[in-house]
């Protein structure tokens, strides 16, 4: 069965992608990330001496603060807040620069659909832009569950708003990682198997979030592709 898109796209089809870094002279570190017409730019400021109360000081702090296109954070932009440190911390390398906080800050231009995916691949680039060790980059990617049962990737926000549930996953991107080859396998299986970061929202069944995950998951392989290469210049060169 198919699924009609209003943009015309099939269901695994992305929308186009774009990424500009240091586009803040200010900030250490910056990115901007377009998907479509969702568009979010990420400044990272740091590493600043000392670490924020109830943080470990023999680690890296990372705080995350969400500016919405409009108006004041609400709960929704704590939780997105929430996640995005929560994934970044676990693709830094926080032992390196101990009892210090980087701020990275999203700024949201414009929200057409899958906006916490477009910020956490923004930040990622900013990271990568300033200078901040991590293990691995990161790419990540949401999956819409339509009342028929049909999975899409990357929806528009009159998709989302349509939909039954949708899940944000972010996955490593092992190939440019700065770990030892040891350390890229969890549990015996290779990095790329792995997921960081898995959000759900809406009722969705245990075979339809494999369904998503395995779409999300060769989807990515292509973001992976394009977040390399807008990124080369800062990359270390073998």
């Amino acid at each position: 069965m198919e699924i009609d898109r209003l943009d015309g796209r099939t269901p695994n089809q992305l929308r186009p992608l774009a990424c500009t870094r240091n586009v803040l002279n200010r900030a250490h570190g910056s990115a901007s990330w377009c998907q479509g017409d969702t568009k979010v730019l990420a400044a990272v400021y740091g590493p600043k001496a000392g670490t924020k109360k109830n943080e470990n000081p023999e680690k890296a702090c990372i705080e995350v603060i969400w500016k919405p296109k409009t108006g004041q954070s609400g709960k929704t932009e704590r939780e997105y807040e929430m996640i995005l440190k929560r994934t970044l911390q676990s693709i830094c390398i926080l032992t390196l620069n101990p009892n210090t906080t980087t701020s990275v800050i999203i700024q949201v231009v414009n929200d057409d659909g899958a906006l916490l995916p477009c910020a956490i691949n923004a930040a990622c680039a900013a990271l990568v832009d300033a200078g901040i060790p991590l293990k691995h980059l990161a790419v990540a990617i949401c999956c819409c569950l339509a009342e028929s049962g049909y999975v899409i990737l990357d929806p528009s926000k009159l998709e989302e708003q349509k939909m039954k549930a949708f899940v944000y996953l972010v996955f490593p991107n092992s190939v440019l990682s700065n770990l030892p080859e040891g350390q890229l396998k969890v549990q015996g299986e290779p990095m790329e198997h792995g997921i960081i970061t898995s959000v759900t929202q809406g009722a969705m069944p245990v075979d339809d979030y494999l369904h998503c995950l395995e779409r999300g998951r060769a989807a990515t392989a292509k973001m992976s592709a394009f977040l390399r290469k807008s990124l080369q210049p800062k990359l270390p060169i073998d």
